[in-house]
Order: structure tokens, then sequence, then C-alpha cells
């Protein structure tokens, strides 16, 4: 294992969405890292009609997102360049079934060259690590939506015993949500079986909420972007370090 400071890249559309989370966090946190963005773009005949869609076709939209073939177009060129990479999309990680979330972190490994992880293996990564059996789910997105990533989540071997559904369209809508909207929801998913509250969407800014979310749930609560950038140390075998970051920076 090297002890230069890694070098990780962001699957994540920022055509759409800023990055404003992610380097809120990988700029406080030890050892140093870079981040950069690989842009990810949505599907360009529904760019701008994400809002507009049915759910069927909504959901659609986010497994082609996601699909290895996505993948292995955006990291073209990208060979060598970074040391692990994050598909950081939350919705486009889980969107697909299991075996296909392993084929999209493969196309990663053999496209990049380097360790490859995303939003949705950090999830699971991060309960087993905190051994957290017990979690609710404070979701931003529609129901259906909500079903499959608790799906994942079952793989972990963790069950959700409560769960809220914010029902939100796009991450456009999602990155201009303010800390009250995003405290309330966190507050309404909080149950006292709970052991950890779960917030999967990468959009959100959630950095500088961590101490007023963990007020409003009672709980430890797992961000899309503390799992993301935990779990590209994790993939490198470092272990990070960060003030007011959570349980799983604190090395």
């Amino acid at each position: 294992m090297s002890n230069a400071d890694p070098d990780f890249g962001l699957l994540f559309p920022t055509a759409n969405a800023d990055v404003h989370d992610f380097a809120s966090l990988a700029g406080r946190t030890s050892p140093r890292s870079t981040l950069q963005v690989v842009e990810l773009p949505w599907p360009a005949e529904t760019h701008f009609e994400l809002g507009s869609m049915s759910d069927r076709d909504l959901a659609a939209t986010v497994a082609r997102l996601g699909h290895p073939s996505a993948i292995s177009d955006a990291l073209s060129g990208s060979a060598d360049r970074f040391d692990a990479v994050a598909l950081a999309v939350t919705s486009a990680s889980f969107m697909l079934s299991p075996s296909a979330h392993r084929r999209q972190l493969t196309t990663i490994e053999s496209t990049a060259r380097c360790a490859a992880t995303s939003t949705m293996r950090g999830f699971q990564e991060a309960l087993a690590h905190l051994g957290a059996t017990a979690v609710s789910v404070a979701s931003v997105y529609p129901p259906h939506f909500t079903d499959r990533f608790i799906e994942h989540i079952a793989k972990s071997g963790t069950s959700v015993i409560h769960r809220v559904d914010a029902n939100a369209r796009t991450d456009r809508d999602l990155a201009e949500w303010g800390d009250a909207r995003i405290i309330d929801l966190v507050d309404k998913a909080a149950h006292p079986d709970a052991r950890v509250v779960l917030l999967p969407e990468t959009a959100l800014h959630t950095d500088h909420l961590t101490s007023a979310l963990v007020q409003a749930a009672g709980v430890p609560v797992l961000t899309a972007t503390q799992v993301t950038v935990w779990s590209l140390f994790r993939a490198v075998g470092r272990v990070p370090r960060a003030d007011d970051a959570g349980p799983l920076f604190l090395g």
C-alpha cells in the first residue's frame, strides 16, 4: 500500500448538480486526497425532462444512467488516472439488480484500471463496519426507488424498520433543499429501535449538518456523501479521519 495521497475519481452528473458536499468533506479529511469529477451524463434525450416523467420512465432513465456501458463510455481515457473511482450517483448505484451493481464495479475496475466503489457499496460496507442491524431510511425518493435501495441494504444483513419517502423528482431540485428541510426529513425518519438513520442522496448538501442531523435522529446519520468518500479511502486501504463527520471518520 502506497503512502502517497490518493487520487480519487467521482462519476457524477455535474451538468445537473454540483459536488460542493464532496469537496467540503474531502477537503478536511486526513490523509489528504485529490478528488476529480468524471461526468456521467444523463441520457441526452431526457436530460431536461426528469421532473415531468412518470415514475416508470424516471426509473428507466436512472437505470440507463448507471448501465455499465454508460460507465465505460464516461471513463474512456481514464485508465491509470486514479487510485479509485466511485459511482457517486446514489440512485444509479441501486436502481439495477445486485448482480448489475457488481458489473458496474467491475466495469470501473477494467476501464479505469483502479479500485472501484459506489455510494451503494459505501452504505453496505458502512453498515457492516458499524454492525448496524436495524436502521431507518430518510429517503428523498419516490417509494419504488426506496424499495430498490432497501433491497440492496438487505444484502448486508441489515433490516430497515422505518422509512419515509419525500418523493423528490430530480437531483437539481435536491441540490436546492435548505437545511431545515433536510433536518425535518431525518427527524421524521427517526425511530426508537433504529441504530442508524440512512440519508441516501449525494445531491443533498449535508456535510455541514452532521451534528444537527444526529440531534434530530438521536442516533448516527450516515449520509451518501460520507459513505462514498469513506468507501473510496477504504478501497485503497486507507483509514480516513475528519472532525464532525460521523462514526466512519473517527480513524
